[in-house]
């Protein structure tokens, strides 16, 4: 079973020496910069979701903490109508 805990050197190498006979040495440096802007895009988007749920749970928080003492005032209010 191979999962991606076990790659060695060796095998990292192996990889290395595929990608070069596949793409060649001048297409190799241009395949390399635009997987790393993929992976710079993908780590940018993960983390402005992870920012913007962060920020929804403080709303959520808040607002739970300020509807009960509305209900309160609306039920005094009902209460004083009677």
């Amino acid at each position: 079973m191979v999962t991606f805990a076990m790659i060695t050197p060796t095998v990292a190498v192996i990889a290395l020496v595929i990608a070069l006979i596949l793409f060649g040495p001048g297409k190799l440096p241009e395949l390399g910069k635009g997987l790393g802007k993929g992976i710079k895009e993908f780590k940018d988007a993960t983390d402005f979701s992870e920012d913007d749920s962060k920020k929804k749970k403080k709303e959520i928080a808040e607002s739970k903490k300020e509807e009960p003492a509305e209900s309160k005032k609306e039920e005094t209010a009902e209460s004083d109508k009677e």
